[in-house]
């Protein structure tokens, strides 16, 4: 019962709110003769249909005078009639529940109150039925009157725009001005409008100007008004228009209530470009390095703020210089300059023009306007007629002479060349570099190939030669330059492979504009030879046996002595022993002693063995070499290498000749045990991670040592391509039972274990695919002699080669998917089983057929 009272009370308050309300538009309004103008009137909270007819009546002091309306087309006075048939008043229906009251061309007479009513269409009479609005018709007192701006204005230049407006002061009507223009076929654009509240408001495209003050309003006497644009531009011109509009403020809202737009006349801008020219004097013909002088004239119409940016442009695309109107000069080159002679004169300047200079030249100019803000724009832009400039090549022209102010009279002896340029012409600023040449003097006609020693650049630098680098370096060979035309070379100590013949090349380079350096010109000298008064030095050596090596063990000793010929006095010797396995194989070098008697051992690589060797100087010019205890390993051919030196003062020393001995033989007989060394694996093939086992046994025939006078030194092979000669080694063990693997990138590993006295075994463990190949082994015994108890080392013998396969394992890497598969099938079958059988048992019942009636048969049976 409480909820239904609470119901009952809410509807009888909704109920009361509901009323009819009747709007018209907030007056009083003003309005102008001749304007157009509209009351619009709605009604609200209305019962009955949806559409409303509405009525509309004036009043003038005491009499109603009917107007129009919705419903009744006879409800019209007959004052209106003529007026509502013309169209000059009519009424249109906004919605169901507006209408507007329009009149085309507003009276003074239409001054009045109106009326709007909507008949009752409610089954109670609530609210109010109609509404009433003060409306005021002034008469058509506003006038335009621009006047006529000057129709051409020079760019730079002001545009006046005056425009003259009059009307009749009325109390809440408000004046506004704009300034427009249209510029061709383009839609009328606002510059800027004054008014209704003594504002400005300037159009999007004219914001700056006016800020920069370039666009600026002048207010008259109430009447006039002019606006004015200062700094025309060519973009400036078009038509323009004055408009002027009455409004009067509604309900905090402005409305335009009257406009009258005049065209105050055609403005043309005249550029500045078309007064601008450009002129460059006529080309001219130089020669190379001469200086070129170019000047640019340019003239325009006077403008108040100008200013020009200069452009020097050769064959219509390469930039030679850029002076901007602030007078800073960007430039490619720095041959290249530009000067402002005056306001309107430009100089170009070119030092030493070179062939590439030639062209045609041009001169483009900018003329830049400056705004009354200060800003500037760019208002024209031209470019001059190219004229052509011809380059003639002038190739400087020079004298050389080559002379040899200083000779070698004997090995050793300095040798000075000097080249000398002389009657120089057309260089100018270049300078000259030289290139000294040598060749071979051959005899005949067999071509040789010459040679560079040095060189001077055009700076002065010192190149050396390919061939001469290392004595340049060294100081034995100098290149100079002794004045700005004279330049030597001077070997230091001349050799045998210095007499030949010598040119020098001098060249001729001048500055380019990029800063570089061009050769123009070269002169080369005829051949000058050079040679020694004395003959060349020969040296020979002869290497005898002294004492002969007949067993391991034994003592071999050689001498090497040299005869020479046309060698100065205090000539030093140097000797260097090699040594040959066999005839024409390559040599081995053991010792040396240098100029200096130093000894050195070179490859003579068995630190036990270092005291039984030796070198000594036991003549003049001859040497003797020793070797103790001599082993099969020492079975060879032993030859002397000696050559002769000189050192001049404060010099390093200097090959003079060389010699190279017969050969002496080391070729006792092995009367020792003989070895040999055997591999087999216990197995040729072996599955992925499982371990192969290669065992070598050492056989000994003949004398056989007993177990502690011999050692073995062991390696293993592999070689992975079957039958390749490319070889890794696995591992080693010294003769002391030193193992050394090698690193290995795999995940397999080997060790190494010694079986017995002569077997040893290699394991691989975890065997991977890279493990398969050919297996081999080496082994190098070393003999203790039971007589002085040194240790001698045997010939390396080697084992043949035994191949271990690596098998894929197909079952290994099979059998575990196989057996997750296998499990996984089970387990769903026997799932799908269960589930077949739970869902039959829930899910299916079992129905008792019902009987056919008896009755129902005979009666089937019977029809």
């Amino acid at each position: 019962m409480g909820k239904t009272r609470v119901l009952i009370l809410l509807y009888a308050a909704v109920g009361l709110c509901h009323c009819r309300s009747v709007t018209v538009s907030q007056g009083p309004l003003l309005r102008v003769e001749g304007q157009p103008l509209s009351i619009r009137c709605n009604v609200s909270d209305y019962e009955g249909p949806m559409e409303q007819d509405f009525d509309w009546t004036i009043t003038r002091g005491t009499e109603s005078i009917k107007v129009i309306s919705t419903l009744d087309e006879k409800f019209s006075d007959r004052s209106f009639q003529d007026r509502i048939r013309s169209g000059d008043i009519s009424v249109s229906r906004l919605a169901d529940y507006a209408v507007e009251l329009r009149i085309r061309e507003a009276r003074v007479s239409d001054s009045a109150t109106y009326r709007c009513s909507t008949p009752s269409t409610d089954s109670v009479i609530r609210g109010n039925y109609d509404a009433d609005v003060q409306l005021q018709v002034v008469p058509n007192s506003l006038i335009v009157a621009p006047d006529t701006p000057n129709p051409v204005v020079p760019e730079g230049g002001s545009i006046r725009l005056l425009c003259n407006v009059s009307r009749n002061f009325i109390e809440g009507i408000y004046l506004s001005l704009t300034w427009s223009v249209k510029k061709g076929s383009s839609l009328l654009e606002d510059l800027l409008t004054f008014g209704p509240d003594l504002s400005m408001t300037v159009g999007n495209n004219f914001t700056w100007r006016y800020t920069d003050g370039g666009m600026r309003l002048e207010m008259g006497n109430g009447v006039s008004h002019n606006l004015v644009l200062s700094r025309a531009m060519p973009e400036d011109q078009g038509m323009y228009v004055c408009s002027a509009r009455l409004w009067t403020r509604e309900q905090g809202v402005w409305n335009r209530i009257q406009e009258k737009t005049m065209e105050m006349g055609e403005v043309t801008v005249i550029p500045t470009a078309n007064s601008l020219t450009v002129h460059v004097q006529d080309g001219r013909t130089l020669s190379t390095g001469e200086t070129l002088l170019l000047t640019c004239s340019v003239s325009a119409d006077s403008v108040a703020s100008i200013d020009l940016e200069v452009t020097w442009v050769l064959n219509g695309s390469r930039t030679l210089a850029h002076l901007s109107r602030d007078g800073v000069l960007t430039n490619t080159s720095d041959v290249v300059d530009v000067r402002r002679l005056g306001k309107w004169d430009f100089q170009i300047k070119v030092h030493g023009v070179e062939m590439s200079d030639a062209g045609l030249y041009s001169c483009k100019v900018s003329m830049w306007v400056q705004h009354d803000s200060g800003r500037w724009y760019k208002a024209a832009e031209k470019i001059s007629d190219p004229v052509r400039v011809h380059v003639i090549k002038q190739i400087p022209e020079y004298t050389v002479v080559l002379n040899a102010s200083v000779n070698a009279k004997f090995f050793g002896d300095p040798t000075e060349l000097e080249c000398k340029v002389t009657n120089v012409s057309n260089l100018r600023s270049g300078q000259l570099g030289v290139s000294w040449l040598y060749r071979d003097a051959l005899p005949g006609n067999v071509p040789v190939s010459t040679q560079t020693i040095a060189s001077l650049d055009e700076n002065g630098t010192l190149v050396p030669g390919k061939m001469y680098k290392s004595r340049i370096q060294a100081g034995l060979i100098t290149a100079t330059r002794m004045e700005p035309s004279t330049f030597k070379l001077r070997l230091l100590h001349t050799t045998d492979a210095d007499a030949g013949e010598y040119a020098c090349a001098v060249t001729a380079w001048i500055p380019t504009h990029h800063g570089n350096w061009k050769k123009v010109a070269e002169y080369l000298t005829p051949a000058l030879k050079v040679s020694f008064a004395n003959k060349r030095p020969v040296l020979g050596v002869v290497a005898r046996r002294l004492r002969e090596a007949t067993a391991t063990g034994s003592t071999f000793e050689m001498s090497c002595q040299a005869n020479v010929q046309n060698l100065p006095p205090g000539t030093a010797f140097s000797i260097l022993i090699l040594s040959e396995e066999a005839v024409g194989s390559p040599s081995r070098k053991l010792a040396s002693l240098g100029p200096e008697m130093v000894l050195q051992l070179e490859d003579w690589g068995e630190p036990g063995r270092r005291d039984g060797l030796m070198l000594v100087k036991t003549g003049k010019r001859e040497f003797q070499f020793r070797i103790q205890a001599v082993q099969v390993t020492d079975r060879g051919f032993y030859s002397c290498e000696m050559k002769a030196w000189t050192k001049p003062a404060g010099e390093d020393w200097v090959e003079m000749a060389k010699g190279v001995s017969n050969k002496v033989q080391i070729a006792f007989a092995h009367k020792g045990p003989t070895f040999d060394v055997s591999i087999n694996s216990d197995t040729t093939s072996v599955y992925p991670w499982e371990t192969a086992k290669m065992v070598c046994d050492v056989s000994v025939s003949g004398t056989s040592p007993t177990t502690d006078d011999v050692a073995y030194e062991m390696k293993w092979f592999l070689s992975r391509l079957r039958g390749s000669s490319s070889l890794s080694l696995l591992a080693s063990m010294d003769r002391w039972g030193v193992v050394h693997k090698t690193p290995r990138n795999d995940s397999s590993d080997c060790s190494l274990e010694r079986l017995g006295p002569r077997r040893f075994a290699l394991n691989i463990h975890s065997t991977q695919d890279s493990d398969a190949g050919d297996y081999h082994c080496t082994a190098t015994p070393w003999i203790r002699s039971t007589a002085t108890g040194l240790w001698s080392k045997a010939q390396e013998v080697s084992s043949k080669r035994v191949f271990l396969n690596v098998k894929f394992a197909l079952w290994d890497s099979m059998k575990l998917p196989l057996l997750y598969g296998i499990c996984a099938s089970v387990t769903v079958g026997v799932f799908s089983l269960v589930l077949g059988l739970v869902c039959a048992h829930c899910c299916c019942k079992t129905t008792t057929p019902t009987p056919r009636s008896r009755n129902k048969l005979l009666e089937l049976e019977m029809d």
